[in-house]
């Protein structure tokens, strides 16, 4: 069933040599638009040339892989399952363990403000490493089991379990400096800071969408909102999806999601307007990246993180990359959410 503003499939292709289970992240480097990493529940962590088409590199861990990150260009960290964080350099093709979580470990970001890999685990702790040194440098307890987090200048923001929202400082982590609690009635999928730094966009798994502002004063709190999106009415009934991944443009501060409803919206999140849905993926989206320029949307297609869409759907695990264009991404003038 074709909706309105349905983009089509124009500039965009699939790779070759895709994870064999469901990928959990896709990110691209912070320097280039040309590398990109995936990390699966295949157990393997791959790096992908996107202008060759072609795979680079490829490291396993000894279970499922639910996060990875670039520290340079160079480096790339992931953790999983196992609890096991690894570090990869991608010039020597060594692989170092260097250190572990109690629990499986779900989030694993990289601050280049402070210069330091930050992970997120289950076991209810985030740990901060020295990228060059490789050592732990803390451990830090959080409300629940860590969902999702987002770097956001020289903090980060950590959504848990219970709906519980913590904005640490990573210049000096003695103390939680915001607890919040999602607005959102249900468990919170995803989130993703503004490039601004001035607020979060936070996902939940009951198709609705929040922007937060972290200013506390009243006059700011005024500013946020929510909005119903992957959603589909058939017959009367509307089947709700999660909102599984989030990301940002850099340059126009419009932002992606994904849901299980194998959709990507484009947002303008500040004039409440959406602006434009690209086609329907063969299955769940689970995972989104811009690249650093804003000209690529990498897109992880996975039938392990949604039901079934489609008796068509081939539903194989994927990863999309699409040359994006001000079209999509740009921001209109107008107001209303569409």
């Amino acid at each position: 069933k074709k909706q309105k503003l349905n983009f089509a499939m124009a500039n965009e292709f699939k790779l070759n040599n895709c994870p064999t289970d469901g990928i959990s992240s896709v990110k691209f480097s912070p320097s280039t638009s040309q590398f990109l990493l995936a990390s699966s529940w295949d157990m393997s962590v791959r790096l992908y040339d996107v202008t060759e088409n072609s795979q680079r590199f490829k490291y396993e861990h000894k279970s499922p892989v639910l996060d990875c990150c670039f520290s340079d260009s160079v480096h790339s960290w992931s953790g999983g399952l196992d609890g096991s964080v690894m570090m990869y350099d991608l010039n020597t093709g060594r692989e170092t363990v260097v250190g572990r979580h109690n629990n499986s470990i779900r989030c694993v970001e990289y601050c280049s403000d402070t210069n330091v890999v930050v992970t997120g685990s289950w076991d209810q702790t985030i740990k901060l490493w020295d990228p060059r040194s490789h050592n732990n440098i803390g451990s830090y307890s959080q409300p629940g089991k860590v969902f999702t987090m987002s770097v956001c200048g020289d903090h980060i923001i950590v959504g848990t379990c219970g709906k519980s929202v913590v904005v640490w400082d990573l210049r000096n982590m003695g103390y939680v400096e915001q607890r919040r609690e999602s607005s959102l009635k249900y468990q919170t999928r995803c989130i993703k800071s503004f490039p601004n730094k001035q607020g979060y966009v936070l996902s939940s798994i009951e198709g609705r969408v929040a922007v937060e502002y972290l200013d506390p004063s009243v006059e700011v709190q005024k500013k946020k909102y929510a909005f119903k999106c992957h959603r589909i009415k058939e017959n009367g009934i509307e089947h709700i999806y999660s909102v599984h991944a989030i990301a940002f443009h850099q340059r126009y501060s419009t932002f992606a999601t994904g849901g299980a409803d194998g959709y990507v919206n484009m947002w303008d999140g500040f004039n409440k307007k959406r602006l434009c849905q690209f086609h329907l993926f063969p299955a769940a989206v689970s995972s989104l990246a811009f690249s650093n320029d804003g000209s690529m949307l990498a897109v992880a297609s996975s039938p392990l993180y949604g039901a079934e869409l489609s008796p068509s759907s081939n539903g194989e695990d994927a990863i999309y990359i699409r040359h994006v264009t001000d079209a999509e991404t740009k921001p209109k003038t107008s107001s209303g959410l569409a």
